[in-house]
């Protein structure tokens, strides 16, 4: 835990080596990680945070730039240093663009995995109505719908067990800042500001993702100069969980990674 008070971000460090800080997605929490982490903290430090209103961690404002204000203020009182790469997906992803806007000089490399820089005027409705069900019924009246669109239906029919540590995840988060995160999202519009970003930056998507539509991964890698994307054509909107080997070898030439 990093800070006290309305300050406090939630963050666990694992492994050695050059930092990676790993943000979540919004239907989860930093637990989201757990198939990938192991092998990841053999070569890197692992930064996992609970993103604010997430775990243990205060909640931040009501926008995703809040989210990525209190993460780059907590990093470095959290003894993250400046060039550590960056991870993000989904929900997780647009507070890392935000905080590649924002902050990008505080980080080495982006990687953005099912993500985006808005929510398209279609999809914003899903967002607010989600944020209402929450709101009205808790955690458990937006569960089944919210791993359906984690996962394609056949991932989940042969993997309860991961369906179910999902569903326990999603029914520890608190309604209330789950529902203002559904708004903040709802309400980001990055997409004149990735021009400027300067990180080198991977974008990884998963073809079947239900979630976020892979259209919206395509036109970051589009904008951001330099970008390059990695297609996952069976995965879904969480392919570091569905996939970890997968996942992996997209991730490793751009991280250096030697595993």
């Amino acid at each position: 835990m990093d800070g006290v008070g309305q300050s406090a971000l939630d963050i666990e460090l694992r492994g050695q080596g050059r930092d990676l800080v790993l943000l979540h997605s919004l239907l989860s929490d930093r637990t989201a990680f757990d198939r990938i982490a192991p092998r990841l903290a053999r070569e890197r430090r692992l930064v996992l945070v609970n993103l604010p209103g997430f775990g243990a961690s205060a909640p931040a404002g009501p926008g995703l730039e809040d989210f990525a204000d209190r993460i780059a203020e907590a990093l470095p009182r959290a003894g993250v240093g400046p060039g550590a790469d960056l991870l993000g997906n989904g929900f997780g992803g647009f507070v890392a663009v935000a905080l590649a806007v924002r902050h990008g000089q505080q980080f080495g490399k982006l990687v953005l995995v099912d993500t985006g820089a808005a929510i398209p005027d279609a999809g914003k409705a899903a967002f607010h109505a989600m944020a209402e069900r929450v709101e009205k019924g808790g955690m458990v009246a937006v569960v089944e719908m919210a791993l359906a669109r984690m996962f394609p239906d056949d991932f989940l029919a042969d993997h309860p067990q991961i369906a179910e540590e999902r569903r326990a995840s999603l029914l520890r988060a608190d309604p209330g800042h789950f529902a203002a995160a559904c708004r903040g999202l709802a309400k980001l519009d990055l997409r004149a500001e990735i021009k400027s970003i300067a990180n080198p930056t991977l974008v990884v998507v998963g073809l079947r993702d239900r979630s976020t539509p892979p259209a919206l991964s395509h036109a970051l890698a589009a904008d951001i100069p330099g970008a390059t994307l990695v297609a996952l054509p069976h995965c879904g909107h969480s392919p570091h969980i569905q996939d970890p080997d997968g996942f992996w070898n997209a991730v490793k030439p751009f991280l250096g990674l030697r595993g």
